[in-house]
Order: structure tokens, then C-alpha cells, then sequence
């Protein structure tokens, strides 16, 4: 007996200490937490909490304590405060609560609790600056109370919702206030509105033929991928054994042909469903019969001197674009003229209207908005890329056009051992004018310009391994395009990567610099294949 009490004890205590540990990393977490911050836990739990007691709420600790006494929070499961805060895009508090960015991303589908709905009004707040918040309180001020001051635009959002105007099946007082103080903000909407409609229709679909063609119209590719990895990003997905639910969606018997498949709606839930496709009708379509080609220009041997390394980069670009899907072209020793040639054949393809996409990399010598043919003569990065416009390349309209240069921005050169620069041997008798990084991309949308280096900066490459910044970029596209992750958060983490680094002599550094006019996310599809090596 006494044996027993003393088990009894000790898991008693065991308990006694998770549970003080779990509350103790919710008080630290809520420590971290401004006033802002716990307006929009509020509001990202306003479809979870009865409003009374929301509205009596004064820190994020007396959320978690709602959360808690309604059973969505607790010790073993925290995965609602996880996506909370990684909605509210604090993933330096994710590791509190023992989840990731990239975890909390592979289970948002199976077990968000957040509506999309929610998360469309959450967005919307996000991207209303101060002064669109006056111009939108002044158009509505027939539907506020009087004397009511709006604090916030979450503030705003929650007074409509209580009075009736805006519902997830009625959000058009939104769309007429966006249409006329900043038509950008109705992208948002359009997007909420149309997945809204298209997956009530999948939903009702009588059969997979139906449901596959909306699919389609979403921009999904349907595709078959036996591995777990790639869950998340495909929609019809094969199955190792009969009758096992693949993402809740779709049960297919590998046996079975087309006609004998049928859809069941188990595990996952609408919702879940419904902001998977929103998420993808923000993005690029990636779904055509080809995902575009790829232009590689080395240029390596120049009067003066040798770009050693180069074709180690030109052999890696061309191994992970042409693992992600890209019909990859390479170009070696290109004078001036040869580069803007090859830009003009380039232009005039009719293939590009099946393509998804164009990608241009280019390692070379440069200057300050520029880059060098082996003539040693200079083609601006600005007119490079105007080849490209949706009047110069009709074919490529609207699809989002993607340039990496790798080369100097600037004339100083300082070489320590076994580091070299991509910039020619200077003229010190001149200084040359430097180009914003902006003036180097046409003036319209769609197109990223991926730059080695700021400008009036020298960027490193490494006679043998190659250069810092293809190094990086391809590294990370090996690892975080598996994930799901878009190029802007790839470049993120290549910023990150190469301001790391420094040279032998440790005294010089470099970070590079991305500028872009993209409209939507560019997510390269996962591939089936494993990363090359």
C-alpha cells in the first residue's frame, strides 16, 4: 500500500510539474505580448470565445485562461496558441510552446481553428495604414455611433460585425470602402470571395471529373506523390494501402482507374479545405504543361582576367532549376552584344504562353546597375530585364519573371586568399554614377531582381567552391522549396545565409539584396524527386 501511495505521489508530482512548466511559458509568452498584440488574439479568437467575456479581457494571460476553461488549449496540446502566434507572425514564440514555423505550416490544414473568414479580416487590418483607417471611418460614418472613436482597424472590423454589416457571407460594405480608398485591398477580398464560391462547388461536385476540373480552375496541379513530404502542397494523392485517408480530401485506390475513384469528406474540415485553396489563389498559377525556361549566362573569360568558380555555380543553378521543373538553357563567354542578342531571341519564343514562368541568372563582372560582357563592355541590368515586359513578351504577361544576377556593384576590389570579386580591375581615375536597385527593374509588375550584392559593393566568390551568394541561393532552394516556402522567405534566409559569412582575412562581409514587383506569391511546385546533391 505504501508502495502505492508513493507511484501515486510521484506522478502527482510529475503533473504538478508539467502543468507549472506549461503555465510558466504562457505567462512568458504573454510577457512578450503589447496591447496590440492582444487586440488581435481577440480577434483571432472571436469565432472560438463568447464575446462577453472577451470584452473583459486585459492580457494575453486572460486569453489563454478562456482558451484553457474551453478546452482548446492545454499542457499537451498547444497547437492553437502555435497558430495564433504564427498568424499574428511571431515565430521567434513558437519554440515556447515546442512548434516551429515550418511545423505549424504542415498541421494548420488538419487542425486550424482559426476561420478563414477570420484569417481574410486579419490580413485586411494588417495592410490598412493609418491613413486609409480616417479616409474608411470617414465613408462609413452614417453606420458608427456618434461619438465613437476608432482606435484601431480591428476595432472598426469588430463594431461591423456587431452591428450586421459584415459577415462571412456578406462582406460587400468592405468592398465598396477598398474600392474607393485603396482598390489593392480588394485583392484580399476577391481572393476570400472566390474560394468561398469554388470550394461550395467542389463540396457539392456529384463526382471527381466535376471536383478535379474546379480544382483547375484554383490553380492546382493535380498530381500523384507517394511521399510524405509532399502532403501538403497535393491535392489527389496516390496511397500505399487501400482505403487510407490522404489529406482528408481524396481516397484513391491505385487498383481502380479514374472512373472508380470517389471523394469523401472525413478527417479534414471545410474550413481547413476552404484556406488551403485561398492561400494557393494567392499565389502565382504554377499548373501548366511546362513550368518555363531557365537562362544561364556564365561568362568566365574576360581579357584581363579568369572568373574562377563560375562554372562550378553554372553547374549547381543548372542542377536545382532544372530539378524544379525548368527547361534549363546555359550560355558561356557572352560579349555585349551577344547578351543583348540572346535577350531579343529570347523575347520573341511562342513557347512561353505554356510556360508558368521565366528565370534568367547571369554570372558575370559588374558595375553599379550593370553588368559586363566578356568585350568588357557594360549592358544595363534595366535593360536586360525590358525584354521581358508584358509588351516586349506578350507570351509572358502576368507571369512572374525571375532575374539573379551574381556579379559586383561597385569598383573597390580587396582580394584575400582564395577570395575573388566579380568586379573588373578598377579605373580610379573615374568614379561612376551608382543606379538604385529600383531603376534597374522595369517599370511594371511581376518581376524580381535578385542582386549578389548592394550597390556600390563588391560581392565574393571562392576560386574553387564557387560564390557566397549562388552557394546560398541554392542550398535554399534545395531545402525550404520542399517546404512549401515562397522566394521571398527563400531570399530571406539567403540574405541570412551569406551575411554570415566572411572572408579568410575576416574583414569583409556581403549581403545581398532582392527588389521585385510581384503581385502574388512565387512557390515553385514540390518536386517528387529528392533534392540533387
Amino acid at each position: 500500500l505504501s508502495a502505492f501511495r508513493q507511484r501515486d505521489c510521484w506522478f502527482h508530482n510529475m503533473e504538478n510539474d508539467v502543468s507549472f512548466k506549461f503555465h510558466q511559458q504562457l505567462l512568458l509568452i504573454s510577457e512578450n505580448l503589447v496591447t496590440e498584440d492582444v487586440a488581435a488574439l481577440k480577434f483571432l479568437c472571436t469565432d472560438l470565445l463568447p464575446l462577453s467575456k472577451l470584452e473583459g479581457v486585459k492580457s494575453a494571460a486572460d486569453i489563454f485562461k478562456l482558451l484553457m476553461a474551453q478546452e482548446y488549449l492545454n499542457a499537451e496540446d498547444t497547437f492553437l496558441l502555435a497558430e495564433l502566434l504564427y498568424r499574428m507572425k511571431y515565430h521567434s514564440l513558437l519554440e515556447k510552446v515546442g512548434y516551429t514555423k515550418e511545423k505549424v505550416q504542415e498541421c494548420l490544414h488538419e487542425k486550424g481553428r482559426v476561420s478563414p473568414y477570420r484569417q481574410m479580416l486579419y490580413e485586411l487590418s494588417e495592410n490598412i495604414t493609418s491613413e486609409m483607417l480616417e479616409e474608411i471611418t470617414f465613408l462609413l460614418q452614417s453606420h458608427l455611433p456618434k461619438r465613437w472613436t476608432t482606435l484601431s482597424a480591428l476595432d472598426l472590423l469588430t463594431l461591423l460585425e456587431k452591428q450586421g454589416h459584415l459577415t462571412k457571407d456578406n462582406v460587400q460594405i468592405l468592398e465598396d470602402v477598398c474600392m474607393t480608398v485603396s482598390p489593392d485591398l480588394l485583392e484580399t477580398i476577391d481572393c476570400y470571395k472566390k474560394a468561398k464560391v469554388l470550394c461550395c462547388n467542389i463540396f457539392s461536385s456529384p463526382d471527381v471529373r466535376t471536383a478535379a476540373k474546379l480544382l483547375k480552375e484554383l490553380g492546382v496541379l493535380l498530381s500523384f506523390c507517394p511521399t510524405k513530404m509532399h502532403k501538403r502542397r497535393c491535392v489527389l494523392l496516390s496511397s500505399e494501402q487501400e482505403g487510407t485517408s490522404v489529406d482528408g480530401v481524396f481516397y484513391f485506390n491505385p487498383r481502380l482507374d479514374v472512373n472508380t475513384w470517389h471523394l469523401k469528406f472525413c478527417s479534414l474540415k471545410r474550413q481547413a479545405f476552404f484556406f488551403s485553396f485561398l492561400q494557393i489563389m494567392k499565389s502565382y498559377k504554377m499548373d501548366g504543361p511546362h513550368r518555363g525556361f531557365c537562362l544561364i549566362i556564365n561568362n568566365v573569360n574576360f581579357s584581363r582576367s579568369q572568373r574562377k568558380g563560375s562554372c562550378r555555380d553554372a553547374e549547381r543553378l543548372e542542377r536545382v532549376f532544372t530539378w524544379l521543373g525548368l527547361d534549363v538553357k546555359t550560355y558561356t563567354d557572352l560579349k555585349s552584344g551577344d547578351i543583348i542578342n540572346l535577350m531579343e531571341t529570347w523575347q520573341r519564343v511562342q513557347d512561353h504562353k505554356d510556360r508558368n514562368c521565366f528565370i534568367c541568372c547571369v554570372l558575370s563582372h559588374g558595375k553599379s546597375g550593370a553588368i559586363y560582357g566578356t568585350d568588357d563592355k557594360l549592358v544595363s541590368i534595366r535593360k536586360l530585364m525590358s525584354h521581358f515586359t508584358a509588351k516586349q513578351c506578350p507570351q509572358l504577361a502576368a507571369k512572374p519573371k525571375l532575374f539573379f544576377i551574381q556579379a559586383c556593384q561597385g569598383n573597390s576590389i580587396q582580394r584575400p586568399v582564395h577570395v575573388d570579386t566579380d568586379g573588373p580591375t578598377p579605373d580610379l581615375s573615374s568614379m561612376q554614377e551608382r543606379v538604385s536597385l529600383f531603376e534597374s527593374i522595369p517599370e511594371e509588375a511581376d518581376f524580381l531582381l535578385g542582386m549578389a550584392t548592394v550597390d556600390g559593393c563588391v560581392s565574393f566568390r571562392h576560386i574553387e567552391e564557387g560564390a557566397w551568394y549562388i552557394q546560398a541561393l541554392c542550398s535554399k532552394l534545395q531545402l525550404l522549396v520542399p517546404r512549401g516556402e515562397d522566394i521571398l522567405s527563400i531570399l530571406t534566409q539567403v540574405n541570412e545565409d551569406v551575411a554570415k559569412r566572411v572572408s579568410p582575412s575576416g574583414t569583409k562581409k556581403q549581403m545581398p539584396q532582392p527588389a521585385y514587383t510581384l503581385r502574388r506569391k512565387f512557390i515553385f511546385p514540390i518536386p517528387t524527386a529528392p533534392p540533387p546533391s
